[in-house]
């Protein structure tokens, strides 16, 4: 067996590069489109929503894929080929002429990026059974720096042009790429590897795989009733405390700076820790009672100030995740690891899709002349009501399946 670790570094490196890739064109895209499509923010808005979109809807279909030909090829190859395509894809988007050829990028990210079902699968394959829950939390700090560095260093280069950050993240996405192909030892043993079936990798047969085991089932739905929940931060959170507070942009990427790093603690050390000393069933359960807590309490907040607070509460219920991620893992073989990380990715992406316009349609009413009160703290409630499903679904998994 390769050794662990510097495999797990290298995989932390790529998911932080793939989400530092994504924070980096978040400042400019907007003003991108606009200068391309012409016409007003109005139409660039409607474009956007289509470009956003568009990259949801290749991860859902490819994140199977990519998954079931991570359990017959390996991981090694498709995670390379991955980057590889990510990267050349940023040079495309740095020099698109034309905004077909800018969906054509967009096209091609969503599909690349579909890369994290692979990417989990390997920290399935390298990681002992009792410490995959505490490893997937890399994943979560992945997230959190990313999106710490990304927007912030994507607006320090949106000054210099607005094709510049697009040129940075390919440089290091093709970085990450040679590295890898240096030193990145194949997780998946030979004896391990399955055929590749259509059945297993369009997303629809993908997700009924799931139900070929209970445990797996039950804390899938569980984990796509969180995912749908978490969707209320980035959908509404600049809304939400501008209405509220009256926060500026740099109030809100203070904010969000703070997010990342406790993520990054939470998600990258604590969970480490916490989860083999709670056992994943009680770490669940524990994350998502914090998650539905703190949602309450970012809707009834009255002052600014609560908010930061919160967050560092709310922050260890990213014990949840990786602890039900840890369960779903271990109730499959280890030569379906790429297939059930590939439907969980896909998912993710439904839940990308339903969860912003379901926030954002119930900010608006309860804040316009319709609602019957005026509650702008409503999706975060509504969230929590999805948050304390997904608990009750977890813990009826435990229930019928003891252990």
């Amino acid at each position: 067996m390769p050794p662990r670790k510097p495999a797990l570094i290298f995989i932390f490196i790529t998911l932080f590069l793939d989400v530092l890739g994504i924070g980096l064109v978040v400042p400019i895209l907007p003003k991108l489109v606009e200068s391309l499509a012409g016409g007003g923010v109005d139409r660039a808005s409607y474009l956007y929503g289509w470009l956003v979109g568009l990259y949801a809807l290749m991860q859902f279909l490819f994140a199977p894929v990519l998954g079931n030909l991570s359990d017959r090829f390996g991981r090694r190859p498709v995670i390379l080929l991955s980057l590889l395509g990510s990267g050349l894809d940023y040079f495309l988007l740095a020099w698109a002429p034309t905004l077909p050829w800018f969906f054509l990028g967009r096209l091609v990210s969503g599909i690349s990026g579909a890369n994290f079902s692979a990417a989990a699968a390997y920290i399935a394959d390298v990681s002992p059974p009792e410490r995959r829950a505490a490893n997937f939390g890399l994943i979560g700090a992945a997230f959190g720096l990313g999106f710490i560095f990304g927007p912030a260093l994507g607006g320090w280069l949106g000054h210099y042009g607005l094709r510049v950050p697009f040129v940075a993240a390919g440089i290091l996405t093709l970085a990450n790429f040679l590295y890898g192909l240096l030193i990145l030892p194949e997780s998946l043993k030979p004896e391990n590897r399955r055929p590749f079936h259509l059945r297993r990798a369009n997303p629809i047969g993908a997700l009924l795989e799931l139900r070929r085991h209970r445990l797996v089932l039950g804390l899938s739905v569980s984990y796509f009733f969180s995912s749908i929940a978490h969707q209320v931060y980035p959908s509404i959170w600049v809304l939400y405390t501008g209405y509220r507070y009256g926060w500026g942009t740099k109030q809100t990427g203070l904010s969000l700076a703070l997010v990342g790093l406790m993520a990054a603690i939470v998600q990258g050390g604590l969970a480490r820790h916490l989860i083999p000393r709670l056992g994943e069933r009680r770490a669940a359960l524990a994350g998502f009672a914090i998650m539905a807590v703190a949602l309450v309490g970012y809707g009834l907040a009255p002052q600014g100030w609560m908010v930061y607070i919160l967050i560092v509460f709310g922050s260890l219920s990213g014990l949840a995740v990786p602890a039900v991620q840890g369960m779903i893992s271990r109730s499959v073989g280890d030569n379906e690891q790429g297939g059930i990380q590939g439907s969980l990715t896909g998912l993710q992406s439904v839940a990308g899709a339903i969860g912003p316009p379901l926030a954002t349609a119930i900010f608006g009413f309860f804040i316009g002349d319709k609602a019957p009160a005026i509650v702008p703290g409503a999706p975060f409630f509504f969230s929590s009501a999805l948050v304390v499903v997904a608990a009750f679904l977890a813990a009826r998994s435990f229930r019928m399946n003891p252990g």
